[in-house]
C-alpha cells in the first residue's frame, strides 16, 4: 500500500500529468491517422524526453503507446483502413457493422472492449509486481544473457514465413550495435577508419531512420490521397452493455493478451489471432464472424489492449524489451541511469507503481475522451498522406539534429531511412534490427560481466533459473523443427497425391 501511495505522489506532479495528458490524447490522434502509427509518435518524440525527468517522460511515451490502438480502431472500423498495424483484425468485424448502419455500435464495442483490455492487463501486472520483486533479484548475469538470448530466437521465430530474413535482420542489429569503441579494451571495433562511427552507431539514429523516416519516404513515394470517414451518429454507451454480454470472451481474451505479451517476440498480433479463433471456437454464431460479429470485435480490440501492460513486465524485472517500442522506452530509462532489471524494484518501487498509476489513468483519460469525440477524430483521419510524410519528415530531422547537434547522425538517420524504405517495398520486418541492437547490447554486457566466473561452458547454466532458460531455448528450438518437419511431410504428401491423381488421368 506505500508503494502505492509512493506512486500516486509521484503522479500528482503538474508536469507528469500534463505529459500523461498530451500522451493519452496524442497517441489516440496519432492512431487514428493511417500511416503514421505508435512506433513513428514514439521515435520522433524520443529525444525531446531526454532532457525530462524520467517519470515525465516515460508517462508521456507510455501515454502514446497504450492509447494508440484506441485511436487505430477507428479507421478500421469506419474506412476499412486500419490505423496501427495490430488493428488489422479489428476491421474484419468493425466495418461489416458500419456498412450495416451500426457504425456507433461499432466504435462503441471497440472503445469498450480496449478499455477492458487495458485495465485488466494493468491489474494482472501490479498482481505480479511482489512475485516479479520476488523473482528478479534471483537474475544474475548468466540468468539475463540467456533470457535475452531467448528473447532473440522468439523474436526471429515469430516472423513465420520470413525466419530467415528475420535472422538476417536481428544479427545485423546485433553487429551494429558493436561498431564503435569498446568500453572494456578501449580499441576500435568496425570503424573501418571512420571517425565519426567512433562512438558508435546511436539507437535513437537508427530507430528515427527505420521508423520514422522509412514512414516519411513511403508516403512521399505514394500517390497522394485523402481517407474519407463518415460522422458517427448513436449513444456510445452500447457497447459497455455488449462487453457485459460477452464478458466471458473479453476475459479470455484479455488473458491472452497478457500471456503473450509477457513473451518477448509474440505480442499483439499472436494474442488476436489466438483470441479470435477462441471466440470463434466458442460462439453460438460463428458465421456472423468476418461478417459483423460484436464477439470477434471483443476478442481483437480486448487482445491488443491488454498487451502493453503486459509487455511491461520482462522491461521492468530484467530490462529485456520484447518489441520495438519498449525498446525505445528503455532507452529513456537509459539515458536518466534508471536501470530496469533486479535492482529497479529495490531502489526505484515508487517509479514502478508511479507507471502503473498512469497505465490506469490514461485508459481512463482516453476512454472518457473517445465518449464524446469520435466525430472529431474522423475529422482527423481526413489528413492528406503527403502532408503527413512532409510533417514526420521534419520533425524527425529535427528529432536527429538536437540528439548530438550532429550532421553526420542525420546522414545516418537518412541512410536507415531508406533502408526501412526498401524492407517495407520487399515487406520484410525492420523490428528484428532494432531487438538485435538492444537485446544484443545486454548480451554482450552480461556475457563479459559473467564469464570470470565460468571455468566450464557447463557453468553457465549451473544455477536453476540459467538451466530452465536453457531448457527453453531448447524447447524453442526443438518445437520450430518439429514445425517444419510437419510442413515438410504435409507437403510431400501433397506432391504424392498430385502425382497420383496426374497417373490415374
Amino acid at each position: 500500500m506505500e508503494n502505492l501511495l509512493a506512486g500516486a505522489e509521484m503522479l500528482m506532479r503538474w508536469d507528469v500529468m500534463l505529459a500523461l495528458f498530451i500522451g493519452s490524447i496524442g497517441g489516440v490522434v496519432i492512431g487514428a491517422i493511417p500511416g503514421v502509427g505508435p512506433a513513428v509518435a514514439i521515435a520522433i518524440l524520443l529525444p525531446a524526453t531526454f532532457s525530462l525527468d524520467p517519470i515525465v517522460g516515460l508517462t508521456m511515451l507510455l501515454g502514446i503507446y497504450g492509447s494508440s490502438m484506441y485511436g487505430g480502431a477507428i479507421p478500421a472500423v469506419l474506412i476499412n483502413t486500419p490505423g496501427t498495424a495490430v488493428n488489422a483484425l479489428t476491421s474484419y468485424d468493425g466495418f461489416p457493422m458500419t456498412k450495416k448502419g451500426e457504425a456507433h455500435r461499432a466504435v462503441s464495442i471497440a472503445y469498450s472492449a480496449s478499455f477492458w483490455g487495458g485495465i485488466f492487463g494493468i491489474l494482472c501486472l501490479i498482481l505480479l509486481s511482489p512475485v516479479l520483486a520476488w523473482v528478479a533479484p534471483m537474475f544474475g548475469s548468466r540468468e539475463i544473457f540467456l533470457a535475452a538470448l531467448l528473447g532473440i530466437f522468439l523474436v526471429i521465430l515469430a516472423h513465420r514465413g520470413q525466419i530467415m530474413a528475420a535472422g538476417m535482420l536481428a544479427m545485423f542489429g546485433i553487429f551494429l550495435q558493436t561498431v564503435g569503441l569498446d568500453a572494456v579494451t578501449y580499441t576500435q571495433r568496425y570503424t573501418f577508419g571512420f571517425s565519426f562511427l567512433s562512438s558508435g552507431i546511436n539507437l535513437i539514429v537508427v530507430v528515427l531512420g527505420l521508423f520514422a523516416l522509412s514512414q516519411a519516404f513511403f508516403l512521399l513515394t505514394k500517390p497522394d490521397s485523402t481517407p474519407d470517414a463518415k460522422p458517427v451518429s448513436g449513444r456510445m454507451s452500447v457497447g459497455i452493455k455488449e462487453l457485459l454480454r460477452n464478458k466471458r470472451v473479453a476475459t479470455v481474451a484479455a488473458s491472452f493478451g497478457v500471456i503473450l505479451g509477457m513473451i518477448p517476440g509474440t505480442g499483439e498480433f499472436t494474442a488476436q489471432f489466438m483470441s479470435y479463433t477462441y471466440a470463434q471456437k466458442t460462439s453460438k454464431t460463428p458465421e456472423l464472424f468476418g461478417n459483423g460479429s460484436p464477439e470477434g470485435l471483443i476478442a481483437s480490440e480486448a487482445a491488443n489492449n491488454a498487451v502493453p501492460a503486459a509487455a511491461m513486465i520482462p522491461l521492468l524485472a530484467l530490462g529485456i524489451p520484447g518489441e520495438a517500442l519498449t525498446a525505445m522506452m528503455l532507452s529513456v530509462f537509459y539515458v536518466h541511469n534508471v536501470i530496469p532489471g533486479p535492482q529497479l524494484f529495490q531502489n526505484n518501487i515508487d517509479l514502478v507503481y508511479g507507471l502503473y498509476l498512469a497505465l490506469i489513468l490514461l485508459n481512463v483519460i482516453v476512454f472518457v475522451f473517445l465518449l464524446f469525440s469520435t466525430n472529431l477524430m474522423t475529422k482527423i483521419i481526413r489528413v492528406p498522406t503527403r502532408f503527413l510524410g512532409v510533417m514526420i519528415l521534419v520533425l524527425s530531422f529535427v528529432g536527429v539534429y538536437s540528439l548530438r547537434n550532429s550532421l553526420t547522425d542525420c546522414m545516418i538517420a537518412a541512410a536507415f531511412g531508406v533502408l526501412g524504405l526498401i524492407l517495407k517495398r520487399l515487406n520484410l520486418p525492420i523490428v528484428p534490427i532494432i531487438l538485435g541492437m538492444v537485446l544484443g547490447g545486454i548480451m554482450e554486457v552480461k556475457l563479459r560481466s559473467a564469464m570470470p566466473r565460468l571455468k566450464t561452458p557447463l557453468d553457465m547454466i549451473d544455477r536453476p533459473i540459467a538451466f530452465i532458460l536453457f531448457l527453453m531455448i531448447l524447447l524453442v528450438i526443438a518445437m520450430h523443427i518439429r514445425t517444419l518437419f510437419r510442413e515438410y511431410r504435409a507437403s510431400a504428401t501433397n506432391a504424392d497425391h498430385d502425382i497420383h491423381d496426374t497417373q490415374q488421368r
